[in-house]
């Protein structure tokens, strides 16, 4: 079994202590409360993190026009475009970007990707890279600021981990639950379940996860309680109505009871994961411009991406008590390092009395 592998059943284990005397780190500083003492898991406005939420038409692969919602923060310096991971939203960079915002002179986009967050336009996964392109040729035209891109594979994990925990993926998958009983019990599950580790985070990024059954009040939802109330019936054509409809009502039931559900079924996109990793690390290598590599561990390299960080092709920082959300667990950390090497090279402006603190790697 990999690294990777082991992470992901372990992360469904409730999050570890925090180790005493290690400040600074968010995820230990928001989740330690004193005896007797409740922790809160209600969910926060987007507006306490970024400054507005805009949409952004662009045209679609049939010649339609598509709309795309982008969470903005800040007015002058280089663009950070924020791409978030499959089945999460542009809100799971809601803490990170009030952290950089407040150490660089930037301009924050995030943007909510096809299906994901606010957008209900279906996912069409081979488009992606596609969109993003639109998106920034809709916003800047053919003279655009300059843009730095920051992107999450498979969270923080590389092509070759990604790779060898594919097979176990799906299993991974199914071990979620499959809907929640409320938004406060969804960010309850996540940081319990050690997905996101910073309470801080989730209640503000989970609203992007999840979204509410259908037939409660929203017209989007869950179709997986419909579905499996007609396998049962097609596998049991001659079962009495009576038994069919007690089945029906039961599942009504349990979404009145449970009614908010994952906004994307990541189970079914499983035809494109080969495709979104294959090639990833040479892809990354390859391209000329600085570039800059977080990871929980540095057991998350792969042979292509070791041999080039030893030739010193990109910097690489561990974030050392991080699962694979890095950008959320530990904010702070994720936004001094880009700050750090954003004025490195040059791309952005110190404010705040910000003191860069290179790394040793």
């Amino acid at each position: 079994m990999s690294a990777l592998e082991k992470s992901m059943h372990l992360g469904r284990l409730p999050s570890r202590p925090p180790l005493p005397g290690s400040g600074g780190s968010q995820s230990g500083a928001k989740m330690r409360m004193g005896p007797g003492r409740k922790r809160d898991f209600s969910p926060v406005p987007w507006s306490q993190y970024f400054e507005s939420m805009e949409d952004v038409e662009v045209e679609n692969e049939t010649g339609k026009d598509i709309s795309f919602a982008e969470w903005l923060s800040g007015s002058e310096g280089p663009v950070l475009l924020l791409l978030h991971g499959g089945g999460h939203s542009a809100l799971s960079w809601a803490v990170f970007t009030a952290a950089i915002i407040s150490r660089v002179q930037c301009r924050i986009v995030a943007l909510d990707l096809r299906g994901h967050g606010e957008r209900t336009v279906p996912a069409f996964f081979p488009s992606l890279c596609r969109d993003v392109g639109n998106v920034v040729e809709a916003m800047y035209g053919d003279l655009p600021p300059p843009i730095i891109l920051l992107g999450l594979c498979m969270i923080d994990v590389v092509e070759g981990t990604a790779m060898d925990a594919l097979n176990s993926m799906q299993n991974f998958l199914r071990g979620r639950p499959k809907t929640f009983k409320s938004l406060e019990n969804a960010i309850e599950w996540s940081v319990k379940s050690g997905q996101i580790r910073n309470l801080e985070s989730a209640r503000v990024s989970m609203v992007g996860q999840v979204k509410q059954c259908e037939g409660i009040t929203s017209p989007e939802g869950s179709k997986s309680i419909v579905e499996g109330i007609i396998e049962e019936e097609e596998e049991d054509e001659e079962g009495s109505e009576s038994v069919n409809k007690r089945k029906k009502e039961d599942d009504m039931e349990t979404k009145k009871d449970h009614p908010y559900t994952w906004r994307i079924e990541l189970a079914k996109t499983e035809k494109y994961w080969d495709g979104w990793f294959r090639g990833l690390s040479n892809l990354f290598l390859s391209c000329p411009i600085p570039k800059l590599l977080l990871l929980a561990g540095v057991d998350r390299l792969d042979k292509d991406l070791t041999i080039g960080q030893m030739q010193g092709k990109f910097q690489m920082q561990v974030l050392p008590q991080c699962g694979h959300a890095v950008h959320e667990d530990a904010p702070d950390k994720v936004a001094e390092a880009v700050a750090t090497f954003l004025i490195r090279h040059r791309f952005a402006e110190p404010i705040g009395g910000f003191q860069c603190v290179f790394p040793g790697c």
